[in-house]
């Protein structure tokens, strides 16, 4: 017999106008649409076309006007400044409201850009809601972002307003946004008409006479403003992520099909419905931010959660469990690479005792590969389900996932589970050929992609077809690569160049990290392909270890070898591998294998923007020149 999911799923491929339509009767529309999809402009297919919503209506008025107005919608629990503030629906009506009124004021109107680049303070969703309310474009760079990289944003968002605060906090570090933002500023082509700057207590900016107006102080004589109609397939956001020609790219998410799948994604693929406590513990700078600490859960009426702290350090590594017994979180979604972190500080999770966790049912993952060993870690010590999911940036929501709320499968280590309904998945090898059940090659995703994925990139169609639809013709291209199984579940293992050529063997560097992490004295490692004569590429291993081991580092190394060795085989040729203290990683928790590979490699490598610290790049280059690699070899 079939169960739910099994039946969306057929339905969402076979006939996806009758699955997403009644799905999308459950929002406010100011006018029905014509028509579901649109495919008449192939490969640039749309959702719900000639219909009319707003974003910011969906997300806060329509609870207020349904009585729920006295419900929290959002709980900023900030353990860097020792705060925890409560906003109801009605609190954030007003708010928002008010900040619209602002950017009107400022001269803001529909379709115009507005950057935000500001910390995990309440006022980063206000500016976003505002912007939704009144039909503006926002594009959110996060804060504390490099003014040359905030500068190329702004040449290619060209915002009339710039909206950011006085600094942010990295647990006990105040980092000053406005010389950033100023040198930002000077340095683009593109000028904003006006910054708003929201004032913090731990560090005061200077402002611009005629062009800086603090927050606090237009706030205080702002006119509220009213829900402006747009259409289904206007642009709400601009995220801009990386691109391999060193411009970033445009991320377009609309409004129709953003708002219907990511409203049904919280019951169907979460668990969570009106009235819960969710916490996606990220930043409003990355995509998981805009869809579920910002958008999904408030579409859904749930109360959601603004941190600003770190998994340790704010103060240890019992920070996330004091944040959900204290706010009766049910679901919580966050990186992998955090519960490492946890998992290295505490490895017998000991700082759990004495929290009441009886609310909490699910954990959520996505960001990085879920190692089985630290999936194993999370099960053990919280015994709720811990679901591995797989997305993007570009796809706004999960493109494979154990979809709770409608049936939930056996977990199998290493998989986000199967596609989520409205994704047909398939696994290609270099020539566009399917490869069989099993078999490692590109995943890519049919066309049409689901409602609330990227329509194109912001003014540049050309790159969006260049990018992701013209190596595998009819396809999404994801750049990962992996299999599906017998069962359907997807394997994701690496980045398609993270696939390596050993002497002809093409092997995942993923695979082989899962065999690693299985070590019990390792918190985290990155596997990477660094070229050699003989055999075109071999595997290198950076090791990072659990917090008190004390042994030999060269027994650990021959250990993990040998586990390699035994696991998949002598055809992997693993047999250099390094302890390090500490890996390369992007803000969202992504372990920069690529630069590390780069170094390896002894080739020129840019320092990303998105790195949370550059200063372990010179420790990577020494560690790997005690081993032979790298210009310091």
């Amino acid at each position: 017999m079939s169960n739910l999911y099994d039946q969306a799923h057929e339905q969402s491929i076979k006939d996806p106008e009758r699955f997403w339509g009644p799905i999308a009767e459950t929002c406010h529309w100011y006018k029905k649409w014509d028509k579901v999809l649109d495919d008449a402009n192939t490969p640039f297919y749309r959702w719900f076309v000639g219909g009319e919503t707003n974003t910011c209506y969906n997300a806060v008025d329509l609870h207020v006007n349904e009585g729920k107005g006295d419900q929290a919608a959002i709980i900023y629990d900030s353990p860097v400044t020792d705060t925890i503030t409560t906003y109801t629906y009605k609190d954030l009506k007003d708010q928002v409201s008010r900040f619209a009124g602002v950017l009107k004021q400022r001269g803001v109107t529909k379709g115009d850009r507005v950057i935000i680049y500001m910390p995990m303070i309440p006022e980063a969703v206000f500016a976003m809601l505002a912007c939704a309310r009144i039909g503006a474009i926002h594009s959110v760079v996060f804060g504390g972002f490099a003014a040359n990289e905030l500068a190329t944003r702004i040449n290619d968002a060209k915002p009339k307003v710039i909206v950011s605060a006085s600094c942010g906090i990295e647990i006990n570090r105040v980092i000053p946004y406005k010389p950033l933002l100023d040198k930002a500023i000077d340095l683009s082509d593109t000028k904003p008409e006006s910054c708003i700057i929201f004032q913090r207590s731990q560090a005061a900016a200077d402002m611009q006479n005629e062009r800086d107006f603090d927050w606090n102080e237009m706030m205080a004589q702002a006119a509220p403003a009213d829900c402006v109609p747009v259409a289904a397939t206007d642009p709400l956001y601009i995220l801009y992520t990386s691109g391999t020609t060193g411009l970033p790219k445009g991320i377009v998410r609309d409004h129709g099909g953003h708002m219907v799948a990511l409203k049904w994604s919280m019951s169907a693929i979460y668990g969570v419905d009106q009235g819960d406590v969710y916490w996606a513990a990220s930043d409003i700078g990355w995509v998981v931010g805009h869809s579920y600490i910002v958008y999904a859960p408030l579409f859904k009426g749930c109360t959601t959660i603004v941190y600003e702290g770190k998994p340790v350090g704010t103060p240890d590594a019992s920070a996330f469990w004091r944040v959900i017994s204290q706010h009766k979180i049910k679901t919580m979604f966050t990186a992998p690479t955090a519960f490492r972190a946890i998992k290295q500080q505490d490895p017998g999770a000991g700082m759990m005792a004495g929290f009441d966790l009886s609310h909490f049912k699910y954990l959520f993952l996505a960001g990085e590969r879920t190692d089985p060993d630290t999936l194993s870690w999370a099960e053990d010590s919280l015994k709720v389900p811990v679901i591995d999911h797989w997305w993007q940036t570009e796809t706004g929501w999960a493109i494979a996932a154990n979809c709770v709320g409608l049936h939930q499968f056996p977990v199998k280590p290493g998989s986000p589970t199967k596609a989520a309904p409205g994704w047909d998945l398939a696994v290609l090898d270099e020539t566009g050929d399917p490869v069989g059940p099993g078999g490692i090659g590109a995943i890519v995703a049919k066309l049409p992609l689901p409602p609330g994925t990227l329509p194109t990139l912001w003014q540049n169609d050309d790159r969006y077809i260049s990018a992701y639809l013209a190596t595998f013709p009819g396809y999404y291209e994801t750049a990962d690569a992996g299999y599906i199984d017998e069962d359907g579940y997807v394997f994701v293992m690496a980045r398609t160049d993270d696939i390596i050529n050993v002497a002809g063997h093409r092997l995942s560097t993923g695979a082989m990290e899962e065999v690693i992490a299985g070590h019990p004295d390792v918190a985290e490692c990155a596997v990477m392909g660094v070229d050699d004569d003989l055999k075109g590429q071999v595997p290198l291993g950076m090791v990072v270890l659990n917090a008190g081991v004390d042994r030999d580092h060269d027994d650990i190394i021959k250990e993990v070898v040998q586990q390699v060795r035994d696991t998949i085989g002598p055809v992997a040729a693993f047999k250099k591998a390094i302890v390090v203290q500490r890996l390369p990683k992007t803000r969202s928790g992504k372990i920069l294998r690529g630069t590390m590979r780069a170094i390896a490699n002894k080739k020129e490598y840019k320092v990303p923007a998105t790195i949370d610290d550059d200063t372990i790049l010179d420790e990577i280059e020494t560690s790997l020149g005690k081993i032979g690699y790298g210009r310091q070899a």
